[in-house]
């Protein structure tokens, strides 16, 4: 078992919750509600530019070039191709929010920040991880099980796409050799930066069906 198989097979039941959760399920069939897929939107477009500037801090610790091109090329694709897919629906459906990050999104983009700043290189990848591997295999699932057409196909398309799919695959590869090379406290914290990542995927679509707002 590789370590990334590991991490997957610890992390299964929050990945079965996220995929059962109501937002997925009701876009998988096309009946989430506008205000609802909106809201997500509205997040995503905020957190992706925070994700970009994790993955790049991340990037400048890499120990070859080549991760360091890589990392850096994960961060300009968050800001050019997914912002590409959320200006369309900016447009399509008059998006104009100004309330700021809800909460999930908050302590999701803080949390990779400050782990891409103060943790170790190794941990930083194993936190980022879940955004790109949780989002493939739900983008994969949706798009075998959607109903059609659907509303929400471009989304769908986009993450079960093949040029996604390279991305996440590189970053697994990554991971990996990464925890070959770890000591075993490197990859407990690995563990745990992975997990609680998931934690907060969840929280993130939790967050966006909800419409969550501050409550003070």
């Amino acid at each position: 078992m590789t370590f990334t198989q590991y991490l997957w097979q610890e992390a299964t039941p929050i990945f079965e919750k996220i995929r059962a959760h109501p937002f997925n399920q009701e876009l998988r069939q096309g009946t989430l509600p506008t205000d609802a897929f909106t809201f997500y939107i509205y997040q995503d477009s905020l957190y992706l530019a925070d994700f970009a500037r994790a993955l790049a801090v991340a990037g400048t610790r890499a120990a070859t070039s080549q991760e360091l091109l890589d990392f850096l090329q994960f961060a300009q694709n968050a800001i050019l191709v997914e912002r590409a897919l959320h200006e369309s629906y900016f447009d399509e459906y008059r998006i104009s929010y100004t309330s700021g990050k809800a909460p999930g999104c908050f302590a999701y983009t803080n949390y990779l920040l400050a782990v891409s700043t103060l943790e170790s290189y190794e941990v930083a990848v194993a936190a980022l991880l879940p955004c790109f591997w949780i989002y493939k295999e739900i983008g994969d699932y949706i798009y075998a099980h959607q109903t059609t057409p659907n509303p929400y196909q471009n989304w769908i398309s986009t993450y079960a796409g093949e040029e996604f799919g390279e991305a996440v695959r590189k970053v697994l590869g990554i991971c990996d050799r990464l925890a070959e090379q770890a000591s075993e406290s490197t990859r407990q914290r690995m563990r745990e930066a992975y997990l609680t990542s998931s934690r907060l995927e969840y929280l993130f679509w939790d967050s966006a069906y909800r419409r969550e707002a501050w409550p003070v």
